[in-house]
């Protein structure tokens, strides 16, 4: 049974940083491209990073581009967020996902399982 666990949410104030991590069991971690993804209130979820399988390419959503870095640890099965000068904006549950495809992709359909979701607030 795959799962997807993540944590690292909470509340931040505009500017500070977060990190996020999922970890990941029950598939072979190294074979998935990994991505997060977000979902603020009353929106639709978004793309926000993705990083391939071996951790040497990643892709980012122009709105995160230069404050977050997405990074992955096959040893420990583990995807990171790191997540730098936040703003109001940014808040959302965060989602990571799991895609088999073998190259980095953007489109949500194309992720095969999902975390439950954490959820960051960032105060103004």
């Amino acid at each position: 049974q795959v799962q997807l666990v993540e944590s690292g949410g909470g509340l931040v104030q505009a500017g500070g940083s977060l990190r996020l991590s999922c970890a990941a069991s029950g598939l072979t971690f190294s074979r998935f491209v990994m991505g997060w993804f977000r979902q603020g209130p009353g929106l639709e979820r978004e793309f926000v990073a993705a990083i391939s399988r071996s951790g040497g390419n990643a892709e980012y959503a122009d709105s995160v581009k230069g404050r977050f870095t997405i990074s992955r640890d096959n040893a420990k099965n583990t995807v990171y967020l790191q997540m730098n000068s936040l703003k109001f904006e940014d808040t959302a549950v965060y989602y990571c996902a799991a895609d088999d495809l073998g190259f980095i992709t953007r489109r949500s359909r194309a992720y095969d399982y999902w975390g439950q979701g954490t959820q960051v607030t960032v105060s103004s």
